[in-house]
């Protein structure tokens, strides 16, 4: 027998929430299976089976928290052993195990009665009961004492599925319209704080959390001020409509407006690097490395992977990176390494249709350039000539205990003159 444990989850994280569980009590695993999804602040971590078994055991359910070292599930010797007698009975079926209501002991004498009658009386007036924090919690909740309740954890611990499944037939002789459902006890409370009215509560991922928390963070921390500007983006679009076909053909990857938008970037940076830097105490740490973070909205919130030495970059490498980056965040396969670090971010809510919008800083960084939607807008060419033209909103958020506001402005006019004339990009990006 071995326990499941959460391993170490990089630096500065000790805990996760189980986001999903691959397997069931009863199923069989090898070395190496996926046995679950732990979700973290920054990215989804799978926990792999260290030996081949049944598992016997699941201690910790979706949506709890687990610290690293925690143990969250039970893998029992596959061949023979009393703990999995109901798995291997079953023909090898895992949705047979939670059926059998009969404790750890085989014998075909125990009925599913007697064996927890005793249980109670003993464990009750000792006080002694093994269970994790989530089945304490419930039984709290539904005033049930831990003592009733039978484990089918071989070491005796009861888990939250146990009280769960003990709470299923106690509540239901309470309710007068027969709602034996366990989601009819948290109707009223989720309905409560709308007068009766339909309401859907749910629960906050702790990406989305960390999400929250940083952002209100920022705000706290930062003396964060917005400068705005336009760019006409004739040429740029001339230049994908000129060369996209033979460009695709050539390396694999569409030329986007990122590639662009990152060399213009790095170009203002080089110009005004204090852009490029960050507060630690009483000291600036201005940095002589270009870590472009992308912002990427994935379905668990959004996430700002890191594009490394950008400057030394070409334009089909950045598209790539970028591809390849936002694909990982759009299957949480993100690792912590390609989060971590980056100097300046960029966050494109064109994509979604916004035409101006005010981003807020990623920090450490002192700046985050936001690109808006694309949009024909009539510009005045001189004093008679008006002409409809590609237009695009850019604002630059940053820090202004370090930024003032015309190295801020001269920084934001710097990318829209590169982005104007593309072929500068080329020297100066």
């Amino acid at each position: 027998m071995s326990e499941i444990k959460v391993p170490d989850l990089g630096e500065s994280i000790s805990e996760g929430t189980i986001y999903k569980w691959h397997v069931k009590e009863g199923d069989v695993v090898g070395a190496g299976d996926v046995l679950a999804e732990l979700e973290t602040d920054k990215v989804n971590l799978e926990i792999s089976a260290e030996e081949g078994g049944v598992i016997s055991a699941i201690l910790r359910q979706e949506g709890e928290n687990v610290a690293v070292g925690e143990a969250i599930g039970v893998i029992g010797e596959a061949a023979g052993g009393e703990a999995k007698t109901p798995a291997s009975s079953a023909a090898g079926s895992g949705g047979e195990a939670p059926a059998a209501p009969a404790p750890v002991p085989s014998a075909p004498a125990a009925a599913p009665a007697p064996p927890a009658a005793p249980e109670p009386s003993s464990a009750a007036a000792s006080g002694e009961h093994l269970a994790t924090p989530g089945a304490r919690k419930l039984a709290r909740e539904r005033g049930i004492d831990l003592g009733e309740v039978g484990a089918r954890d071989p070491i005796g611990r009861i888990a939250q599925a146990d009280v769960q499944g003990h709470g299923a037939a106690a509540p239901a002789p309470k309710p007068a319209d027969g709602g034996s459902k366990p989601a009819a006890a948290k109707a009223p409370e989720s309905a409560a704080p709308s007068g009766g009215k339909e309401v859907e509560r749910k629960r906050m991922s702790r990406r989305r959390l960390t999400i929250a928390s940083r952002l209100v963070e920022a705000q706290h921390t930062a003396a964060m001020l917005t400068t705005f500007n336009e760019v006409d983006m004739t040429a740029i679009l001339d230049i994908r409509k000129r060369r996209k076909d033979s460009f695709k053909e050539k390396h694999d990857v569409g030329l986007g407006f990122m590639s662009f938008f990152t060399k213009a970037v790095i170009g203002a940076l080089k110009a005004y690097p204090l852009l490029n830097a960050e507060i630690d105490g009483e000291d600036l740490i201005i940095k002589k490395y270009y870590d472009i973070g992308i912002a990427v909205a994935a379905k668990e919130g959004l996430v700002v992977p890191v594009v490394r030495d950008a400057d030394r970059l070409s334009f089909p490498q950045i598209e790539r990176e970028i591809g390849e980056l936002a694909a990982k965040a759009r299957n949480n396969t993100l690792s912590l390494s390609e989060l971590q670090g980056g100097t300046f971010t960029i966050t494109n809510g064109g994509v979604f249709g916004s035409l101006l919008s005010t981003p807020i800083l990623n920090t450490p960084q002192v700046g985050i350039l936001g690109m808006h939607k694309i949009q024909l807008r009539p510009i005045a060419l001189d004093e008679t000539t008006t002409v409809n033209r590609p237009m695009m909103y850019i604002a630059l958020s940053y820090d202004h205990r370090i930024v003032d506001g015309s190295e801020a402005v001269s920084f934001l006019v710097k990318v829209k003159e590169l982005l104007e004339d593309p072929e500068s990009l080329l020297l100066e990006g």
